[in-house]
């Protein structure tokens, strides 16, 4: 990766998380603000994951993924509720396409139009 590439990569994330703040007005800096919710979206992905190929039950998945969202909450705040993407193919934590539409939140979305909070900005992703 080229030192441009990495320089289009932090500016990525460090307006994600100024839009996040925008959003959410959560006062923390924001590229430690994305790299704390990259985290979480990590362990959520992973636990989406793990339940798509049946290595977790849906009782466990429920567990898991109600302490990574106790988590977004604690660094977010409750504003707006984000929820948990149990496919794997996507991301697993999400602001609903209505709060995200009708509140005109200015934030990355997938094709549904469902919030982002933790998107990937390395290339080919």
């Amino acid at each position: 990766m080229t030192t441009t590439q990495k320089q289009t990569i932090y500016q990525q994330i460090e307006q994600h998380g100024n839009n996040l703040n925008a959003i959410f007005n959560t006062g923390i800096e924001p590229v430690k603000l994305c790299k704390q919710l990259r985290r979480l979206e990590l362990k959520a992905n992973k636990i989406a994951t793990d339940w798509c190929n049946g290595d977790i039950d849906n009782d466990l998945a429920d567990d898991l993924a109600g302490e990574i969202l106790a988590k977004v909450v604690k660094v977010l705040g409750n504003k707006y509720p984000v929820k948990f993407n149990g496919d794997a193919r996507g991301y697993a934590l999400k602001i609903c396409d209505n709060v995200v539409r009708e509140n005109n939140l200015k934030i990355y979305t997938d094709w549904g139009g469902y919030g982002i909070i933790c998107p990937d900005f390395t290339p080919n992703n």
